[in-house]
């Protein structure tokens, strides 16, 4: 048997049909994940795997054994130093996006309430109604013409990248730019979107820039970074920095170690997890003096700088048995709430993109459409609300004019506030302070809550598909919130706790509901609300909400990462693989090499081919019967080639020929930045010339056995993190390799297409009833 090449690399030429698949289409028939395709931003896109395995051969064991005392510690001073920067760049970055978003939505609001304090409410609407319609148009524009990759969280992306899935554009500068900007402007128009995801993304685009050396297109590299040009250093400081976007969000260090260890990261260990709480230590650090600048006054319109901290914290805090109940009902209702969320946000996802696929002006046009409804509702639901009188003892100014606080005037008199525009006509972080704040109980109308939970949980889903950058965490947070604070007020004097307690379970319970974490989410809401005392509570609301949704689908993140077609290897094996060998699902062509191969034979096979990895075997005269030495990939064929290290008669050469090359050659390149075999020029003399592959082969590639099952291979696939994997003939034949395995061979979608017996097996009954394929998005 043979194998279907390594279908991981761009796709070959002859199979035009599978690029032109769309990923989130109404073509159902058509298997995403089978196709090396996917969904990148709106576009669709080839995608490679990385090469997480360390390569063993002739060369690189010498360029290491080359270096001295001095390099090694250079390259451990630096994985260090890299951390340090990457926990300082992103603070500084999550904290001038929090404070872009409070001044330039707060002006905007001071603006329109200083209007409507002159009783002025048509200029009032049309100044908010234009400001939030320029603010999306500007950030739907950048995004679609500058860096299309941009659009949504990125922590599906970033996800699939710690997962091994490469897909171009994703870390690059114009990412990075579109992420900050977009993300203030979409955040301060309005709409219904959050900033955690994009911080999430644009920390893992800083460490991957960081990593990679800087960026040559650009000018900026840094040659001291060239130790670090390998996907698995990479790897390990995009983790880093996906746990630093998090942080930065939240000020919420131990957060986002947590969320990096529970949710995005496919590979941990003990020293990552060091350099992880690393990066996130000097974000609180960097977070903390900034904020003491700001509570000097000196950061315009919020003195805080809008750094999201909800101080619920009460010494006074107790709940008996009698409070258990209702907690678990609303973790309960609340795990239903988040599934259902997550089906409706796919389904509007789906109708997007099909919209999105007639072109640019359409997918600016839903953005600006989404824009008009979103102003018109802000600004007219609170008309429905009636005005209600200041409390006596009320802990700030009633109602408050020109700032963020619990009593927003709107239209009422003198001495009264309109309860839903407190909530409603206000950013996200200040409406979710307003839910979380103790002592409130009497201050928000149930029609009030009810009204802002229904508008939250709708605007939410069809604000996310726009295309600009936008998170789901604080949305999900403040629709979650006002479900709690819903709940509160049905049990009323029955319970212990106050509305601002249960608004803060409620939030967990629809995060847990949606996004299916437990752990980092309990510790994330302990950080950001300041009360250690709500722990067994959060615990058991996050446990009742995780395990109600997974009876229904999957968490957000993998529902759109099946969505985009991005091929994700999920840590447990479908029960049917155990029933299959990988002889089953290995396909053909296979296209090997000789250990001394013709310069003529390697350019067919690159420029027929898109093939990243390639067997290479001994025969006659160097081996007595054909014996397989290892693996040469593709990248380094091509510098091979572009350095012309030919020899003119096919013996082996020595090691004389490693000083026309330096590790620097064959260091990974940024996504998409490698050299191609069409840009190689060689005349008919060269052609006919040979090149010795054993000193740049990896002579000690992973094999199985034919006749191992396809569950035992898949998890050493996954935990060691590889990219091809050889398989070879349990008894000796004639070629000493079978196939390789990549990443596509152990898609559902493809297995399935080559079983076809497994479709109306009960094991694939029970495996589509639990997780839906990915084909029926």
């Amino acid at each position: 048997m043979s194998v279907n090449g390594n279908s991981n690399a761009l796709l070959n030429a002859e199979d035009p049909e599978s690029i032109t698949a769309p990923l989130i289409s109404g073509q159902r028939s058509a298997p995403n994940s089978t196709s090396q395709v996917a969904l990148v931003g709106a576009n669709v896109c080839p995608i490679e795997s990385l090469d997480y395995e360390i390569l063993e051969n002739e060369f690189f064991k010498q360029d290491w054994r080359s270096r001295g005392k001095m390099q090694v510690f250079q390259y451990i001073f630096m994985k260090w130093f890299l951390c340090f920067l990457v926990g300082l760049i992103v603070g500084l970055i999550g904290f001038c996006n929090n404070l872009a978003v409070e001044n330039i939505a707060g002006i905007k609001f001071v603006i329109t309430s200083n209007m409507m304090l002159k009783s002025r409410f048509l200029l009032a609407f049309i100044v908010f109604f234009f400001s939030n319609l320029a603010l999306t148009l500007f950030a739907s524009m950048i995004t679609s013409f500058v860096a299309p990759v941009a659009a949504g969280s990125g922590i599906p992306e970033v996800k699939a990248y710690l997962n091994g899935v490469d897909a171009p554009g994703i870390f690059s500068i114009r990412t990075l730019f579109v992420k900050i900007v977009g993300s203030v402007s979409a955040v301060s128009s309005s709409l219904l979107i959050g900033k955690a995801g994009p911080m999430v993304h644009t920390g893992a685009c800083v460490a991957s820039l960081l990593s990679q050396g800087g960026s040559k297109k650009y000018g900026l590299t840094w040659k001291w970074f060239r130790y670090f040009k390998n996907d698995r250093d990479r790897r390990d400081l995009v983790t880093c920095g996906s746990a630093a976007g998090i942080a930065a969000s939240f000020r919420s260090p131990v957060g986002g170690v947590l969320f990096a260890f529970e949710e995005m990261a496919s590979w941990w260990r003990s020293a990552l997890l060091w350099r992880a709480f690393f990066t996130t230590a000097v974000i609180a650090i960097v977070l903390r003096a900034l904020i003491d600048v700001c509570l000097s006054g000196k950061c315009g319109l919020f003195g805080t700088g809008g750094l999201i901290m909800f101080d619920v914290y009460s010494a006074s805090v107790s709940y008996h048995i009698a409070d258990v109940p209702p907690v678990l009902l609303l973790g309960f209702v609340g795990g239903i709430l988040g599934s259902l969320y997550n089906s409706l946000l796919t389904k509007v996802l789906r109708i997007y993109n099909l919209i999105n696929e007639r072109g640019v002006i359409y997918k600016i046009l839903i953005a600006c459409t989404i824009s008009i409804f979103t102003s018109c509702l802000l600004f007219g639901l609170p008309w429905l609300a009636s005005c209600r009188p200041c409390p006596a003892d009320a802990a700030e100014a009633c109602p408050t004019i020109g700032r963020s606080g619990n009593f927003k005037k709107f239209q009422c008199p003198p001495g009264h506030y309109n309860d839903l525009a407190s909530l409603i006509f206000n950013t996200n972080d200040d409406a979710i302070r307003n839910l979380f704040s103790k002592n409130t109980d009497s201050e928000f109308h149930f029609a009030s809550i009810i009204i802002f939970f229904v508008t939250c949980f709708f605007l939410s889903i069809f604000s996310y598909g726009v295309v600009a950058p936008a998170g789901l965490f604080v949305p999900v947070i403040v629709t979650g919130a006002s479900y709690g604070r819903f709940v509160g007020m049905l049990v009323g004097s029955h319970s212990n706790l106050n509305h601002g307690l249960y608004a803060v379970l409620g939030a967990a319970s629809l995060l847990g509901g949606t996004m299916r974490m437990t752990v980092s989410l309990c510790v994330i809401i302990l950080e950001l609300t300041n009360n250690l005392l709500l722990l067994p509570l959060i615990m058991v609301v996050l446990l009742v909400s995780k395990t109600t949704a997974d009876a229904f689908n999957g968490n957000i993140y993998d529902l759109i990462m099946k969505a985009k077609g991005l091929p994700y290897l999920e840590a447990h094996v479908e029960p049917y693989m155990r029933q299959l060998t990988v002889a089953d699902v290995v396909t053909g062509p296979l296209q090997l090499f000789y250990g001394i191969e013709k310069v003529g034979n390697i350019v067919h096979v690159l420029r027929t081919t898109g093939h990243n990895g390639f067997p290479v075997i001994d025969e006659l005269p160097l081996s007595e019967s054909p014996v397989l030495f290892g693996i040469v990939l593709r990248a380094h064929l091509i510098e091979l080639l572009k350095k012309k290290a030919f020899v003119s008669t096919p013996v082996p050469t020595s090691t004389d020929s490693f000083k026309r090359f330096s590790s620097e050659d064959f260091a990974k390149r940024g996504s998409g930045n490698g050299d191609k075999i069409e840009d190689i020029k060689l005349n008919e003399e060269e052609m006919e010339m040979f090149i010795d592959l054993h000193p740049f082969t990896n002579a000690s590639p992973y094999t199985v056995v034919e006749t191992m099952s396809l569950a035992k291979a898949l998890r050493l696939f996954r935990e060691v993190g590889l990219r091809h994997l050889l398989v070879i003939p349990k008894i000796s034949t004639r070629s000493p390799v079978v196939g390789i395995l990549t990443r596509h061979d152990f898609m559902p979608e493809h297995i399935l297409s080559l079983n076809p017996m497994l479709v109306n097996s009960r094991w694939k009954r029970l495996r589509f009833r639990l997780a839906p394929p990915a084909k029926h998005f």
